[in-house]
């Protein structure tokens, strides 16, 4: 179905690695909620020249349930006009206390906020339906009707993240073509039932669409299990972030290698939306009663972006303060993510852990 060799879809926010995993032999697929149509653009050509030809997908957030749905939404600049002050003057208190003072830098590529309603997210699929893809992904929230059509007339396969069995059902009888079933371990946005428990509901709820496996996944022996409990293949985005392609923010990918898989927390600090990322000292503030609670999507990201920025310019130092507030999301399998690797060797280690786990259970049934 999606013409690669592994079964193996990689999530990435870095188009180094979408263009990596593609390269070795999986699905890359780009992140791009953040993205500006004209970022994107630049990003899809890069990809498309570096794979000349191989397979590659777009994920984009698509939830139905934000702040200003009723009015078709909001852009980055009206989101940020709505801020009550209350949580302006947080976030400023906040900052203060860890040393962070100075006024962001422009990031080295920006983005256009949050592009979660159709104003926000359709000059995407223009862009992204001009290009040579494989794969849109919705990672919040069933695909419209007419994106599942859009995307068929082009040849293009739509896939769904489910965090429960209803979501999944309501993905198949959306159309899409593949279901990802993500548990409460993944990264980013998850709900609260485990990979173990979901998957298996999920491949016998919607069957026969096929089921990706997605959450506590960085192993060839959790894509064997995954392969166990019914899934097709696999969904990742925890295991890229440490890689030598990742652009993660270098003490923020310190902080992970350093993780134990208790090490994480889910969160509506960074999205307004529960999300599974590092504990810090950023999270802990959020969840102390005196202090205001997170806003919704995508309030919460107009609030929080520019601090983020400076919080991690801030970190560079070595003994800053702002170190301990340095936060991103990833999946409990942070556990395991010990060391820097180029991104096709995590790919040709997961294959082949993975065909000696196949052979080690084969034995015991000869």
């Amino acid at each position: 179905m999606l013409g690669v060799e592994f079964p193996i879809c990689a999530f990435s926010h870095c188009r180094d690695v979408v263009a990596a995993v593609t390269n070795a032999g999986g699905l890359g697929v780009l992140g791009a909620v953040a993205h500006s149509p004209e970022r994107l653009q630049n990003e899809l050509t890069w990809i498309e020249q570096q794979t000349g030809g191989k397979p590659f997908g777009v994920d984009l957030l698509l939830p139905s349930k934000y702040v200003g749905a009723e009015s078709g939404g909001t852009d980055a600049g009206q989101a940020r006009d709505l801020l009550p002050e209350e949580h302006r003057a947080f976030v400023d208190d906040l900052l203060a206390r860890y040393g962070v003072t100075a006024p962001a830098a422009p990031p080295r590529r920006s983005g256009g906020g949050l592009n979660i309603s159709p104003k926000g997210y359709e000059p995407l699929l223009e862009v992204a339906f001009a290009h040579d893809i494989r794969l849109i992904a919705s990672a919040l929230g069933a695909p419209p009707e007419d994106l599942v059509q859009r995307a068929h007339d082009r040849n293009v396969l739509v896939a769904a993240l489910a965090g429960t069995t209803q979501h999944a059902r309501r993905h198949a009888a959306a159309g899409v073509d593949l279901i990802v079933a993500q548990g409460t371990e993944a990264g980013g946005h998850t709900g609260e039932v485990a990979t173990m428990v979901l998957v298996p509901e999920v491949v016998d709820a919607v069957a026969p669409v096929p089921v990706l496996a997605a959450g506590g996944i960085a192993r060839g022996r959790q894509i064997a299990a995954a392969m166990a409990l019914g899934a097709e293949g696999v969904w990742c985005g925890s295991v890229w972030l440490t890689t030598e392609e990742a652009e993660t923010v270098p003490v923020v990918k310190e902080k992970f290698l350093a993780a134990t898989s208790s090490d994480t927390v889910r969160s509506r600090s960074m999205t307004g939306k529960p999300a599974r990322m590092l504990r810090t000292a950023w999270t802990d503030e959020w969840e102390r009663p005196e202090n205001p609670d997170p806003l919704g999507m995508p309030l919460q990201t107009a609030l929080v972006t520019e601090p983020q920025i400076r919080i991690n310019q801030a970190a560079t130092h070595p003994d800053a303060q702002a170190r301990q507030l340095a936060t991103y999301f990833v999946g409990q399998v942070v556990g395991s993510l010990d060391r820097v690797r180029p991104t096709r060797s995590v790919v040709l280690d997961m294959v082949e852990e993975f065909i000696d786990t196949i052979g080690r259970l084969q034995r015991l049934v000869d």
